[in-house]
């Protein structure tokens, strides 16, 4: 019986503790705030009058917006995300 009770008394006192870390680590991480976003400013994507963006991707360094253009072809528009710049544009055409 003596055994069961030392048991219950170190079982309630690492909850305790268990309870105060989690308190400890919480308050920790509230405390640091968020990192603050710097803003960047970008030149504008110019996009050809009568078409409209149908998807858009990234990659590490690079964004690809996917035209269709107002004749009905596709375009993939490729831009680097460091500068903002268009780096070049790829037309789609239907194979042969």
């Amino acid at each position: 019986m003596r055994a069961l009770k030392i048991l219950v008394v170190v079982m309630g006192v690492m909850i305790v503790a268990g309870v105060a870390v989690l308190a400890a680590t919480i308050a920790g991480r509230l405390s640091k705030g968020s990192v603050p976003v710097q803003a960047f400013t970008a030149p504008p994507i110019d996009i050809p009058a009568g078409s409209r963006i149908e998807t858009i991707s990234t990659g590490p360094d690079r964004l690809v917006i996917d035209l269709m253009l107002g004749d009905g072809t596709r375009q993939l528009v490729v831009i680097d995300l460091a500068s903002g710049k268009r780096l070049g544009t790829i037309p789609l055409r239907p194979a042969p």
